[in-house]
């Protein structure tokens, strides 16, 4: 696991993503470079019934898959979602959500990561496959 490359991403979804902002999301890493994105319960995140919105669900565990499969690649290297496919598992009310990748297989033009999401009482409610295209000579911003 690169170091550098991984306050980088740190930097870039902590400090200057707007979503992570507005949404209230927190990256983190595991040793083995799994991310790790956390979420505390905000009601304005929920749908009309109460329950939070599967767009955050779609969101975090992109998210989560996105920066597994970008720490395994160096600084001169960008990755983009190129298929994402999620499983609901279970309804969420009122608990915080967190999101956790797993690289699959990292490659030189493709790679794929999975990401589960539990709620507080660390229950699977989604699940996540993704692939995603890699882009040599792309530094992050």
């Amino acid at each position: 696991m690169n170091s550098e490359r991984i306050e980088e991403l740190l930097r870039l979804f902590n400090e200057m993503a707007p979503i992570a902002r507005t949404f209230g999301m927190r990256l983190s890493y595991t040793d083995e470079g799994n991310a790790v994105v956390d979420l505390p319960y905000n009601p304005d995140l929920d749908h009309a019934l109460g329950g939070v919105h599967g767009g955050i669900y779609a969101t975090m565990l992109d998210t989560a898959s996105w920066f597994t499969a970008a720490a395994a690649h160096d600084l001169s290297c960008w990755v983009a979602t190129s298929e994402l496919t999620i499983h609901f598992l279970r309804p969420v009310e009122h608990a915080p959500l967190r999101a956790v990748g797993v690289m699959v297989k990292s490659g030189k033009r493709q790679d794929v990561a999975e990401a589960h999401l539990y709620d507080g009482q660390n229950r699977l409610v989604g699940h996540a496959v993704g692939a995603f295209v890699v882009l040599p000579n792309v530094p992050v911003a």
